[in-house]
């Protein structure tokens, strides 16, 4: 058999259909015959529903059915947390209270899209309006109104970690800061959808999701339908982002009125609709006190942790615990105390965003060491070269959060000095050093991150299902749904070893319940390290299988049976005796008629979770008397284990540093301490373009994982969570020798230019 390609930079076999235009997405399906789905949505982000007036407007062209939560029985979306007030479920549609802006009142039916539009704007809601918050500070002040009056707090819970006596003890300074890790919204390039039909005595339906059998599952409660009458299918999907790992109420109307209408029924979401009302991301609070000595060794730290979860509670009620977790970060911190406060407002649901709680750990921590440096006149990368948890102390458990981690390995000062010198670290702080001495309008700064990530954390398992059919076909069918990833592609490879196959004649079957029925989705970096496994283990049971087949055909042992050159199977050391896969699948067919051809299935479960590391550093030049900022470098270090495919982790890096200074400068989702949604447009809400990115210098050092048979770890989150740190400490420090210690994300030009003045720096840079 030829060499191998595990590790090779190969062509994405995905990318040819795409730039051929011929992605299929249920934006675009189109179904004769399908009602069109339109909403009223609350326009004040709490208030009690008095009277909704559809005058007129079941008359108006095209109108199919107006419908309110009277009209339509449907379970509410509540969550399974037994810390959480058992009556924050989320109604399909809001009951007598209205709780955020963008919350859905009516859905209305018409012939088509626009007609559908136009009646939902032609309907009139009347909401007595009831005192509302809209940011933490507002919901935790004295005398707050209550997003749920029967709770009689808007703290819906407090998860305090146990106490430690003297946790600053033998510390020469203890700083406090309060830091901010702010809402942001997914944005995905195809916002929420959804196209159901009636199918026999059950229910077709395609629609985005990142985890199509959770949705399947949640589809079969809303409807009251058995699941196995429910066919879910994502088809190509333009963006998740952790966003699309959730059933909306709108997916699930949709399953409901084809149902109650027996015809098809689809919705698109408009993008103001997404940025209101698909769950935003991070929100986090955080409090932070760490003691240190005078030399920069770590005492303790405390962190009290508020997270808003908007009105209603999704998991993004658990994402706080793996903020907690992964408090410590790199670093060997002996004592360590957390306090996660569970904040309602009125607001959106906030739910995962990429890397969901552990990009909010590692901003907390490496924002905490640039402020211990500056508070010590140190270099940065000094202070965390003397708090690395050293090589000797793995596997390390953590001191942060109930039921700690255990890191399996890591290299991180090794790590750190190789994106130091990559990057050019000495170099620029000479450029530095040059600049601030001559008081240059612009100013270099450069930031840092080391950080260590938790992929695939809820462990479990996944499944595949390798079929060979008589015509040669090799087909992989997986649980895990990649919308961009490159599954087709990595899997491929993975059988291409096996099997001797050219990767690009194997195919991929994901996202459908039918062919896939049961599966853990896209998420938490799980796919190759899970997904793959069980493509190998399927590829293995495959191959054994094929090897006896042939060598009962020809008569050999099943020992002497190989892959040759050719990707046929055939017996060592006799040219000629080999048989196809296609005729082994041939073979299989004609001893059992009902075979569909050769087919092996295999679940991977995992004996624990992947603790992939890296180094994120930045280069920025900082305008002080405009506050703008450019990019000068970006190099990032990101160990994700052993490497499948170059190309694969470089678009996945790309996207996640992409998405990291977005936060870090220009993204948040703004609302007022009332609750009403400043940033509902892509004017207001700022996503970097691609002026904004500077080139990527990505390298990926290797150390296998021991917990699966790939060596792989996750990479597809690494991005946010080292890059988002490494852009704020650049742009601190740039201002730094001015005054300017810190700046909340994002950090936009207005806010730079204002903490500028703040600190009289305007004189002091003349």
């Amino acid at each position: 058999m030829a060499g191998s390609i595990i590790g090779a930079a190969v062509k994405r076999v995905e990318d040819p259909r795409f730039i051929r235009g011929e992605g299929t997405y249920v934006s675009n399906m189109q179904v004769v015959g399908a009602a069109h789905l339109a909403f009223v949505r609350s326009e004040v982000p709490h208030g009690r529903i008095v009277d909704i007036d559809t005058t007129g407007v079941a008359e108006m062209p095209g109108v199919i059915g107006i419908y309110t939560a009277d009209d339509l029985d449907i379970p509410d979306d509540g969550q399974d947390y037994d810390y959480l007030p058992p009556y924050t479920g989320r109604p399909i549609l809001a009951r007598d209270i209205v709780r955020f802006v963008g919350e859905i009142v009516v859905a209305v039916l018409a012939e088509t899209a626009q007609q559908a539009a136009d009646a939902a704007g032609a309907i009139w809601v009347d909401f007595d309006v009831l005192p509302s918050v809209g940011t933490v500070p507002a919901a935790i002040a004295d005398g707050a109104a209550l997003v749920w009056p029967e709770h009689g707090s808007n703290q819906l819970a407090d998860m305090q970690g146990h106490r430690i006596p003297h946790i600053f003890e033998g510390a020469d300074h203890v700083l406090k800061h309060r830091l901010y890790n702010q809402r942001i919204a997914a944005v995905p390039l195809e916002p929420s959808n959804a196209l159901a039909m009636p199918d026999g005595d059950g229910l077709k339906i395609w629609l985005g999701s990142q985890h199509i059998q959770g949705s399947k599952r949640d589809l079969a409660r809303a409807t009251g339908l058995d699941k196995n009458l429910i066919h879910a299918i994502v088809p190509d999907m333009g963006g998740g982002f952790g966003a699309k790992f959730v059933t909306y109420p709108e997916q699930r109307l949709c399953a409901v009125l084809a149902l109650k209408l027996q015809r098809p029924v689809q919705w698109q979401e408009r993008r103001t609709e997404n940025l209101a009302a698909m769950y935003h991301g991070r929100g986090q609070h955080q409090d932070v006190e760490i003691g240190f000595t005078n030399d920069g060794k770590l005492v303790g730290l405390r962190l009290t942790l508020f997270k808003d979860l908007g009105a209603y509670p999704t998991w993004g009620a658990e994402e706080p615990q793996m903020t907690t977790k992964m408090a410590s970060g790199v670093y060997d911190i002996p004592k360590i105390e957390t306090d996660i406060r569970l904040i309602a407002t009125n607001t959106a649901p906030t739910h995962a965003y990429r890397g969901a709680g552990r990009p909010e750990a590692t901003a907390m921590i490496e924002r905490t060491m640039d402020l211990v440096a500056g508070a010590l006149q140190m270099d940065p990368a000094e202070v965390r070269r003397r708090n690395y948890i050293p090589n000797s102390a793995f596997p390390y458990t953590t001191n942060a959060g109930q039921n700690p981690f255990i890191y399996d390995s890591g290299n991180y000062e090794a790590t750190m000095d190789l994106a130091l010198t990559k990057a050019d670290y000495a170099g620029w702080r000479t450029q530095q050093a040059q600049r601030r001495s001559t008081g240059d309008r612009k100013q270099i700064g450069i930031g840092l991150s080391t950080y260590v990530e938790i992929t695939a954390p809820f462990l479990g398992g996944e499944q595949c299902k390798v079929e060979v059919l008589p015509d040669g076909t090799v087909t992989a069918y997986s649980g895990t749904s990649s919308h961009g990833q490159g599954h087709a592609t990595a899997y491929a490879q993975i059988l291409s070893d096996l099997m001797g196959i050219p990767y690009t004649d194997i195919k991929l079957v994901q996202g459908d319940t039918k062919l896939v029925p049961r599966g853990g989705g896209t998420g938490g970096s799980r796919s190759l390290q899970l997904g793959g496994s069980a493509v190998l283990g399927a590829g293995e049971a495959t191959v054994e299988k094929a090897k006896i087949i042939v060598a009962r055909q020809l008569e050999a042992s099943t020992a002497d049976i190989v892959i040759t050159e050719r990707g046929t199977l055939g017996v060592a050391g006799v040219p000629g005796a080999e048989m196809t896969w296609g005729q082994v699948a041939e073979r299989v067919v004609a001893d059992d008629p009902d075979a569909p051809g050769l087919v092996a299935d295999f679940r991977f479960d995992t004996k624990g979770a992947t603790f992939p590391f890296g180094t994120h550093v930045c280069v920025v030049e900082v305008d002080t008397e405009t506050g703008e900022t450019e990019i000068l470098k970006m190099v990032t270090f990101d160990d994700a284990g052993k490497v499948m495919n170059p190309i694969l982790i470089q678009g996945q890096v790309h996207g996640g540093v992409a998405q990291g200074i977005g936060q870090a400068l220009t993204e948040q989702v703004v609302y007022d301490d009332e609750g009403y949604l400043l940033s509902g447009n892509l004017t207001s809400y700022l996503i970097p373009n691609a002026l904004d990115v500077p080139n990527i210098d990505v390298t990926n050092p290797q150390t296998p994982s021991p917990h699966n048979p790939l060596g792989v770890k996750g990479i597809g989150e690494a991005g946010t969570i080292g890059s988002t740190p490494a852009v704020q400490n650049a742009v601190i420090d740039a201002i730094r020798h001015v005054g300017v210690d810190h700046i909340d994300m994002p950090l936009t030009p207005n806010r730079i230019w204002t903490a500028l003045q703040t600190a009289g720096a305007t004189e002091s840079l003349k």
